[in-house]
């Protein structure tokens, strides 16, 4: 497989504007003075994405109560993100990343392997942003199942 960029604790965490499921333009530079978890999943309304949204739904007040905003971000258009928000009563935004960019900028996107063959997709990540924007935590090839309570370990919530 070809070498790809991936971040590390301390790096700085590349900057964005997206748009979310409502059409609003959402940047991390928005946030700034908090701290934020950025996760990237490859397609909305999935088995494991619904599965992995639905834990952070589930578990935003207390990951919101330790001081953590949460953010979504896959390649999905406005309207699915906006019917998969609807359907799962997502409670926290989710943004498009049609282009891919941002996703390549955090290491989110690339070859990997499913199902024995060497793909290129979206690389299931998250990220921990500290409140003056650096990178607290990177974790890379997360599982749905499993990784919010895993996260909220870590984080010590």
């Amino acid at each position: 497989m070809s070498e790809q960029k991936r971040l590390s604790p301390g790096d700085p965490a590349p900057d964005f504007t997206l748009p979310d499921s409502e059409g609003n333009d959402v940047s991390l530079s928005d946030y700034r003075g908090k701290s934020v978890v950025v996760y990237f999943y490859p397609a909305a309304a999935t088995p494991g994405c619904t599965k992995q949204a639905c834990d952070f739904r589930d578990n935003l007040a207390e990951l919101n109560d330790a001081g953590f905003t949460v953010l979504g971000i896959s390649p999905d258009k406005q309207a699915k993100l906006a019917k998969f928000v609807a359907d799962e009563g997502l409670t926290f935004p989710l943004l498009s990343d049609q282009d891919r960019e941002v996703m390549k900028a955090y290491g989110a996107f690339g070859e990997k392997v499913m199902y024995g063959k060497t793909v290129t997709g979206v690389i299931r990540s998250t990220f921990v942003v500290d409140p003056e924007g650096v990178l607290s935590h990177t974790l890379y090839n997360v599982r749905a199942t499993g990784h919010v309570a895993k996260l909220r370990k870590d984080l010590k919530v």
